[in-house]
């Protein structure tokens, strides 16, 4: 029998023992915390704002000394319950905007608000808006077969599968136990158990006897933005992190650089590899509700804003590997582009990461809740509904 762990008391008092407790916690797994134990409790806590400490990474610059500077709102978020929220959802960073400006701003676990913390395959949605800005520059063809731009994947499972169904999951891949297991080593974020560890780039070559299914429903595979983001730096000839700094962090003014963490090679994990800090990841959050346009500038095409928020496909949802799973959250769901939609009143779009990392908007009421958490398990079914009803919650309360 597991020997059972000793009940935390909760205290939103925040004593002295508790801090202490916290902070013995915390630079306990510093001090031990490598490849192998980096995503488990308790080294997640110190290890998701301090990743290129443990796997290599590139840098996303910003522009230094001009920040887009985010005021403090007269009407903040308070309550008990909140608090008690953000102390069950094990939350690492918070930051809330309304109207543009800071409702609510929270730090904990050693974050801060210059610490950079990995938001796992929120990072979808941040390279869906680079892929349609590339679109809407006349750089890149999401229409095109992916062979189009990575000619060397020709004769694998891959090579039909277009750009669109990469970010929309809708290619059908599905990855045999093995395949999975050589993908993970290739990403450069597991140990290498025996052998010669292999790129990114290496292991798409190999693929060419998994399974693809018939239908073009809803089917997530990790694998197929990595893949995505092999085709957008052949199309466009640069690096996934130049073109994050040159069309997102410099342009929205982002307040501190961010970085995303590569395999052996140098190939970028867009799947799950961006680490920014909350209030940057709020600005993308801000940058869509305000129609994609900072001084007049437009960052964002409108036009992709649009096609994110109304051409996904709801039936490929509702028939998907999740419709039924998140049905109790919403029968009006989809995914577009890397980004979640609940098509209900008010929309809600939101970006989502294992171990609980969100960025959610609600375009209608100008609401931004970016949010970091080092979840215990990958997946908590008690902390997604509880997620989702606290921003109904959030909503009432700047509203009311």
């Amino acid at each position: 029998m597991a020997k059972k762990e000793p009940t935390k008391s909760i205290n939103f008092a925040g004593t002295k023992t508790c801090k202490m407790s916290k902070s013995f916690e915390i630079n306990n797994a510093k001090n031990s915390t490598n490849i192998t134990n980096w995503r488990t409790r308790p080294f997640n806590r110190w290890a998701f704002h301090n990743v290129k400490k443990l796997i290599p990474s590139k840098p996303v610059e910003n522009e230094t000394g001009h920040p887009n500077v985010l005021k403090v709102a007269s009407k903040s978020l308070k309550g008990i319950l909140f608090k008690l929220f953000l102390k069950v959802t094990s939350t690492d960073a918070i930051v809330v905007l309304h109207k543009g400006e800071i409702a609510y701003e929270s730090y904990q676990n050693g974050n801060d608000r210059h610490t950079p913390h990995i938001l796992m395959s929120a990072t979808k949605a941040v390279i869906g808006l680079v892929a349609g800005i590339l679109e809407h520059n006349g750089d890149i063809d999401l229409n095109a077969a992916v062979s189009t731009y990575v000619p060397q994947i020709r004769g694998t499972v891959y090579q039909n599968v277009t750009l669109r169904q990469l970010l929309d999951m809708r290619a059908g891949i599905v990855l045999t136990k093995d395949e999975q297991n050589l993908y993970d080593s290739a990403t450069n974020w597991e140990p290498v158990v025996e052998g010669t560890p292999i790129s990114l780039h290496e292991f798409y070559c190999q693929i060419k006897h998994t399974e693809r299914s018939n239908d073009d429903n809803f089917r997530y595979e990790s694998s197929n933005t990595d893949l995505l983001g092999w085709a957008i730096e052949s199309a466009a000839n640069r690096s996934i992190n130049s073109l994050l700094s040159d069309l997102l962090w410099k342009p929205m003014g982002a307040e501190n650089a961010a970085y995303i963490t590569v395999d052996k090679d140098g190939a970028p994990r867009c799947t799950g590899g961006l680490c920014a800090t909350a209030r940057d990841f709020a600005r993308i959050g801000q940058l869509i509700i305000d129609g994609g346009i900072i001084d007049s500038k437009e960052i964002v095409p409108i036009s992709l804003i649009e096609d994110i928020s109304k051409n996904g496909d709801p039936d490929a949802w509702k028939n998907g590997q999740w419709g039924k799973l998140f049905a109790p959250i919403s029968k009006h769901m989809c995914y577009r582009n890397g980004w979640y939609i609940i098509d209900d009143q008010p929309q809600i779009l939101f970006a989502m990461g294992i171990h609980g990392q969100n960025l959610f908007i609600d375009k209608a009421n100008e609401i931004v809740i970016a949010k970091f958490s080092s979840w215990k398990k990958a997946s908590d079914y008690l902390a997604v509904p509880l997620t989702h009803y606290m921003i109904k919650r959030i909503r009432m309360s700047l509203n009311g």
